[in-house]
């Protein structure tokens, strides 16, 4: 059973909008304001500033763009925040620059068999070559022993160490030869690496982008709590409202996937250094897991990395591609995101188009139904199994929550509008995975656009401020309204639609108990208040 009832309002197949956030990263083939615009309104929610190249001053202008391409485009005939995510270098360990790169030599190829020198030297950096490689880990000759492999552009190279021949320079065998670029990433996946958490460089690009006004951290190579304690730190008061999405890529941040969680506001599985660090075979694995536990948990999760990589230099993805992004939806993933396609690629617009297909129609084999039967008979934070430690208004804005989704699904609502001033409501609510899409008003644009993380969530940015003469149910009423506009335009509200509307008793944060089933009429008006509770 697909759990879709098709006498609802809207047939499966004329679904609005799409619950699966996608995240773009954003470069040199997607910078431009007429591009990005074209991206938003195929379905780009969050724009990626990968921060492992480019400077300060090359990230200022695309953050620039991408919010002045929010501002003209209108998706579903809506204006909607764009989230700025700021992706850190992380304790990642990189190659220097090839040799005439800068005269536009973009690549050597290196041939299995022949041996090559791995070096420290600074000497190095800019003068890489088919004969001598230079690595930015300084530690690299003490951990490495003979015989243990380096590999090298997500395990597309690999190299055997032979001999050491100084502090500073490894021998190694090429294993597995091809194509290198400057400024490849290198996994150690036999050694134990000892980098910090953050490097200078990170805590300096935090830093900035608390002045750009961010709205979420990236996170790479998170290994445990501690780390993001750490990044807090960095942070400090002023970017507190930040939103702190750890990747997992590696052995140790696996294995301590618990604690992460807790201490993380979301989860970003990143399956290329994962992919080189474990097996594999095992990376679908990891990928069910930590998605199945971040469910559980009540927070975001992306899949990411090489969803659709064909489309890079391809316009169709391959058949496998196409599965894959189908699954990680299918796995209980909140958003999906796209990497060298967008950023590099000749066709970013088509593969955000894309995947928002592809996101699209595997939801419509979700069960919603028997999910949201099963997180709360299984979910730690379900009714029936509510910590009893729990804060009172926490209780209440779960099982409001809760008895929202159950009426959606009891009335066949075509969506579920939520009043919000933090987006605490919005997020509970995503957890149990609706049907109904979730229109959800908020005053704070901070908010609006972190809430793409969340599936299901459809944030609309409220900018009119309540007049002092105005009563405060007067401007629920008003909020309600551009709810139902902004639901019509998206096509999820018509003539005789049933809506969820979800508010609180008085304003401000924690006073959310309120449930009500309006019907709606062609002009958008309300027929009757169908109850509340």
């Amino acid at each position: 059973s697909s759990g879709i009832n098709a006498e609802w309002p809207l047939r499966p197949g004329e679904r609005a909008g799409r619950n699966t956030g996608i995240i773009c990263t954003i470069g040199p083939a997607s910078r431009e304001i007429p591009i990005l615009k074209s991206l938003v309104e195929a379905g780009m929610n969050i724009a990626r500033m990968n921060f492992s190249h480019g400077t300060h001053e090359y990230h200022t202008q695309t953050i620039k763009n991408a919010r002045e391409a929010a501002e003209v485009a209108r998706p579903f005939g809506n204006k909607r925040p764009v989230a700025i995510a700021l992706d850190t270098k992380g304790p990642e360990i990189r190659t220097g620059n090839l040799k005439g790169a800068g005269e536009g030599y973009k690549e050597v190829v290196l041939k299995a068999g022949n041996d090559i020198i791995v070096s420290t030297s600074k000497d190095d950096y800019a003068n890489c070559s088919d004969s001598r490689l230079y690595v930015d880990y300084q530690n690299i000759v003490n951990i490495m022993e003979v015989g243990q492999l380096i590999y090298i552009d997500d395990g597309l190279l690999s190299l055997q160490v032979q001999e050491k021949i100084d502090s500073q320079s490894l021998r190694c065998r090429i294993m597995n030869g091809g194509a290198l670029g400057s400024h490849k990433g290198v996994n150690l996946p036999d050694s134990s690496v000892d980098l910090p958490a953050l490097s200078e460089r990170d805590i300096g690009d935090l830093k900035f982008g608390v002045t750009q006004n961010i709205d979420m951290v990236f996170a790479s190579f998170i290994r445990k709590a501690a780390d993001v304690h750490s990044i807090k730190e960095v942070l400090g008061d002023v970017g507190k409202h930040i939103v702190i999405i750890s990747k997992i890529e590696n052995k140790e941040g696996i294995n301590n996937i618990d604690e992460i969680i807790e201490a993380s506001d979301g989860i970003m599985v990143a399956r290329g250094d994962m992919g080189i660090e474990i097996p594999p075979e095992k990376v679908f694995l990891a990928q069910k897991m930590i998605i199945a536990k971040c469910n559980l948990a009540g927070k975001p999760v992306i899949c990411a990395t090489q969803m659709l990589e064909s489309m890079t230099v391809n316009p169709r993805p391959t058949r496998a591609e196409a599965s894959d992004v189908a699954n990680a939806v299918l796995d209980g993933a909140d958003c999906v995101m796209l990497s060298g396609e967008t950023a590099k690629g000749a066709y970013p617009l088509e593969a955000v188009k894309m995947m928002n297909s592809i996101c699209r129609e595997a939801e419509l084999a979700w069960y919603s139904s028997q999910y949201f039967f099963d997180i709360r008979r299984y979910g730690n934070t379900g009714l029936g199994t509510l910590d009893p430690n729990t804060s009172s208004n926490r209780l209440v804005s779960e099982s409001t929550c809760i008895a929202a989704v159950d009426a959606s699904f009891a009335m066949k609502c075509s969506c579920i509008i939520v009043l919000s001033t933090t987006g605490r409501t919005a997020s509970i609510m995503s957890r149990y995975r609706p049907l109904a899409p979730m229109l959800v008003v908020t005053r704070n644009k901070v908010v609006a656009g972190q809430l793409h993380l969340w599936s299901g969530c459809f944030p609309l940015h409220y900018t009119l401020p309540k007049p002092e003469e105005m009563s405060w149910m007067e401007d629920v009423d008003r909020r309600v309204r551009f709810a139902v506009n902004a639901g019509s335009n998206m096509g999820c509200i018509v003539d005789g639609s049933k809506v969820v509307v979800v508010t609180g008793w008085k304003t401000g944060a924690g006073s959310t108990n309120t449930v009500r089933i309006l019907t709606v009429d062609q002009k958008g008006e309300f027929i009757n208040n169908q109850g509340q509770a």
